[in-house]
């Protein structure tokens, strides 16, 4: 620390300039003019070369881990019959809602063989006997979650299936 320095009061907000020194007492003055008196171990050097002379390095951030095994989308079963057959003409409507039931069951079988955590069944929205079918299998399984009572029970033409 030498005449001239800018200094900073360590436990104080203080800056200013030295103007003065003897043995361990430093002498400095602030910028509104004031003169303060302190020790040597009361002041440290504010040096503004200190920091420009560092490159600053940023470091790229590193990637989030997340487990892949329950990250995964959940598979979708959607049950229109067009969609399961080539001719879908023709069927009568039991034997459509027996094959719809059958793709059901396997799509299940699958998912628990295959430890899949989520099942969304698409079954549409129309007069709500796809969609009693589709619960009342859903009733008859055990180690499974799914919103029964929900609010979007009759607006929603889905349900999501979780697997315990």
């Amino acid at each position: 620390m030498k005449i001239g320095d800018l200094v900073s009061v360590i436990d104080d907000n203080l800056k200013g300039k030295v103007v003065k020194m003897i043995a361990n007492q430093v002498k400095i003055e602030d910028e509104h003019g004031f003169v303060y008196h302190f020790t040597k171990d009361q002041l440290t050097i504010i040096d503004s070369d200190l920091y420009e002379n560092f490159p600053i390095i940023r470091k790229k951030e590193p990637p989030k881990v997340s487990s892949k095994k329950h990250n995964k989308a959940p598979l979708k079963l959607d049950l229109h019959f067009n969609l399961l057959v080539k001719n879908p003409g023709d069927y009568d409507a039991f034997e459509r809602l027996m094959i719809q039931k059958e793709k059901l069951l396997e799509t299940i079988d699958f998912c628990r063989k295959n430890k899949i955590k989520t099942l969304q069944i698409i079954h549409g929205i129309g007069d709500g006997v796809l969609q009693r079918m589709v619960y009342d299998v859903l009733e008859g399984l055990s180690n499974v979650e799914y919103d029964s009572d929900g609010f979007f029970y009759h607006q929603s033409g889905n349900v999501e299936v979780l697997f315990l």
